[in-house]
């Protein structure tokens, strides 16, 4: 706060006398005079592994990675080859599609290289890409990086269940007007909103008749809630030509630490992307790929009970946001929340300082994830459950004092 109550002192300087003081050293107000909430800190930017540890092990499969030497640390570009026949037999059961592990499969570092080398691999200069907002931050971030252009297809994701996807018709109109890639998380990341059947059909039908190639990001997948069913795209039986699905252990699992993605689909992309991480990273780390031996293999009843503990945190950050009016879409899946703010005094991303400032809280700012959600905070409750409950009253707590 030091820095912070220098910065005060020195509003004299910047606001003649009589004039209103300028919303920017309103917030240097706020942040230097605001009282502090007692609590521990919680960092909603992402999940706590302390919490929710790796799948059990995960470390002695990595052991045994490093102890085959050499072969594991220097494995194929796009994995080592038995490591991605036992990925693929789990991948097809789960997504209910055959798979090739030696055609159809690359292990990647994360499901962010995942990411980064399919839309590498399939936008250049001018190509138009359909990205769904919200959605994940880094869709638009990764097209514009590409001199791609972003077609926006709203999101809705109300608290009613009806309705709820992207629009059809506006993502039908950017396919007839050129589109040619679409990316989109399902479960959706930020709001845990899961495409439903009819979704899935008709994204996989109109992307079939205008040959848009399709990205879809299934990284929650395996963490449904109570009464959820989910729909793989690639299982559709008009599942497009060019498809690319995206997963990995990092979230449900907590192995965010190995960095550890797979990327899987149509043949000639997964070439591409091999050849594009031969040049960026040449692999993912050898001896961490051992560990996808714990994948989808976990003990008996693990899974299961690390969903009714997220969906149990879930369901209490729900009643704390909902008892105070604010509006929030049920996450059907994953591990984040998407609460609506009221109108404050400060723009939210000056709302987000002063709940690190004053509340011990970190959120992530929803215009991160489209500019249609700059009202919107996002967090991902994978935390200790009286930590992140706690957290979330004083959340509340700052949204009342900041409230226009």
């Amino acid at each position: 706060m030091e820095t912070l109550d220098r910065k005060f002192l020195e509003l004299g300087a910047d606001n003649a006398p009589g004039q209103e003081v300028r919303q920017d050293n309103k917030a240097l107000i706020s942040l230097a005079l605001g009282e502090n909430l007692d609590g521990v800190p919680v960092d909603f930017s992402h999940g706590d592994v302390d919490a929710f540890p790796p799948t059990p092990g995960a470390l002695e499969a990595w052991q045994t990675g490093y102890d085959r030497g050499g072969q594991q640390a220097y494995t194929e570009y796009r994995g080592d080859s038995d490591i991605r026949d036992d990925v693929a037999k789990r991948l097809a059961e789960f997504t209910g599609a055959p798979l090739a592990s030696d055609q159809e499969l690359i292990i990647t570092p994360g499901t962010q290289g995942a990411l980064f080398l399919a839309l590498g691999s399939v936008v250049e200069t001018g190509t138009k890409v359909a990205v769904v907002e919200p959605d994940y931050f880094a869709n638009r971030k990764l097209v514009r990086f590409f001199n791609g252009e972003v077609v926006p297809i709203p999101l809705t994701y109300g608290m009613q269940e009806v309705n709820n996807g992207p629009d059809m018709a506006i993502l039908e109109e950017a396919f007839k007007s050129g589109t040619r890639v679409m990316v989109f998380s399902t479960p959706n990341n930020p709001t845990g909103l899961i495409y439903s059947q009819s979704n899935i059909d008709q994204i996989a039908e109109l992307a079939s008749r205008y040959g848009v190639t399709v990205i879809v990001d299934q990284l929650y997948s395996r963490m449904l809630y109570s009464g959820e069913t989910y729909c793989h795209l690639r299982a559709c039986s008009a599942a497009p030509e060019n498809l690319i699905t995206i997963m990995g252990p990092s979230k449900t699992e907590s192995l965010s630490g190995f960095r550890l993605g797979v990327a899987f689909g149509t043949s000639k992309l997964i070439e591409r992307m091999e050849k594009l991480q031969a040049i960026v990273s040449l692999r993912a780390a050898g001896y961490n790929q051992a560990a996808l031996s714990t994948w989808f293999v976990e003990p008996d009843g693990w899974l299961a009970d690390r969903i009714a503990k997220h969906q149990a945190i879930r369901d209490d950050l729900l009643k704390v946001f909902r008892s105070a009016g604010l509006k929030t879409a049920t996450p059907q899946g994953g591990s984040y929340i998407f609460p609506e703010l009221p109108a404050l005094i400060h723009e939210p991303d000056i709302f987000a300082r002063l709940l690190r400032s004053q509340a011990n809280v970190t959120v992530t700012p929803g215009a991160e994830f489209g500019p249609r959600s700059d009202n919107s905070i996002r967090l991902n409750f994978s935390q200790d459950h009286d930590a992140a409950v706690a957290a979330a009253h004083r959340i509340v707590e700052l949204v009342e004092r900041y409230r226009a």
